[in-house]
């Protein structure tokens, strides 16, 4: 599965584009009221016509900015070459014109524009530092992502989407300081696109002792899922969580029978296994377990397919790689 339609939500509003036709407040009067939609700005991905600066400085001026909750970041010229360093000075340079802002998504770029695996992205934390009434970030992108652990006072989703995110930026996340963060989504992709981590990178959101008020963790589009499972099982972070999500990935009996046979996960809302590679004795298993105390389980298989050579290796792949 690829990534082929942009965002139509963010921040629990509806994400309307920037249209390339305005050029100033005169241009405007038929576009959305600034607070009521999640501005989209992006440019071609191959030979724009502006750099997404550029759109973005048409954007500042056509626009009541200081009214604005929501900003989408689109593609920027050549995204599969070149990292978005020139974007994010540009919106920390244009902070104190985004007062309002709270939800902010870097590269909603789908796979006609550049494959997620192909996107350049960079370090994502002077947004974080600039700013810091967000309660909302998303990147999409795992090449070149830096995410160094930093403190952040009101952010209460963080999503990174990545066909491999890096161990570098998966330590940093996990040794973040989030105190009001609620909802954690981590796609932690293949190491055939740089995502290197390893089970113990994750420990110190598994142990609970940071995100005090997490309650929404998804650790998938994993090559390791069996593994996180097992590490789940006796994770202390679950005990807390309302979802746990490990969906998406490579998931096997061995992972699902980790699960059900670790600490009890009968205090969840939600379970969600989507996309695995389990038999339908542990599927049902999970569902007579689970079910009956109320928890709502996703065993779906979704399109999870399995390649078998001759001599017998079994290759199996998560939902977004490439």
């Amino acid at each position: 599965m690829t990534i082929g339609s942009h965002l139509e939500e963010f921040h629990d509003l509806p994400v309307s584009v920037f249209p390339t036709s305005v050029k100033g407040p005169e241009g405007a009067a038929h576009l959305p009221a600034p607070e009521s939609v999640a501005w989209r700005v992006g440019v071609a991905s191959y030979e724009s016509d502006e750099a997404w600066e550029e759109a973005f400085a048409r954007f500042l001026a056509s626009v009541d900015t200081t009214k604005v909750r929501a900003l989408v970041v689109g593609a920027w010229s050549d995204a599969y070459d070149s990292g978005p360093e020139p974007v994010i000075e540009a919106l920390v340079a244009a902070k104190d014109r985004l007062p309002a802002l709270r939800g902010l998504f870097l590269g909603d770029i789908v796979m006609e524009e550049c494959e997620i695996s192909w996107i350049n992205q960079g370090d994502v934390s002077p947004l974080l530092n600039a700013f810091t009434e967000l309660e909302e970030f998303g990147v999409r992108g795992g090449g070149g992502l830096g995410f160094p652990a930093l403190r952040h006072e009101r952010l209460r989703k963080l999503t990174v989407e990545t066909g491999g995110m890096p161990a570098g930026a998966v330590r940093g996340v996990a040794a973040c300081d989030l105190p009001a963060l609620v909802h954690l989504d981590l796609w932690l992709g293949t190491d055939e696109y740089g995502g290197d981590a390893e089970v113990a990178d994750l420990a110190p959101i598994l142990a609970g002792t940071r995100l005090p008020a997490l309650k929404h963790l998804a650790l998938r589009n994993s090559e390791m899922q069996d593994d996180i499972c097992t590490a789940l099982a006796s994770a202390p972070v679950v005990a807390r969580l309302d979802v746990l999500d490990v969906s998406m990935g490579v998931l096997t009996d061995d992972g699902a029978t980790a699960l059900l046979t670790g600490q009890p996960l009968t205090h969840l809302t939600t379970l969600d296994l989507h996309h695995n590679y389990l038999s339908a004795e542990i599927r049902d298993r999970l569902r007579d377990s689970l079910e009956a105390e109320g928890v709502q389980v996703d065993v779906d298989p979704d399109d999870a397919e399995q390649d078998e050579e001759d001599d017998g290796t079994v290759w199996r792949f998560v939902a977004v790689g490439e």
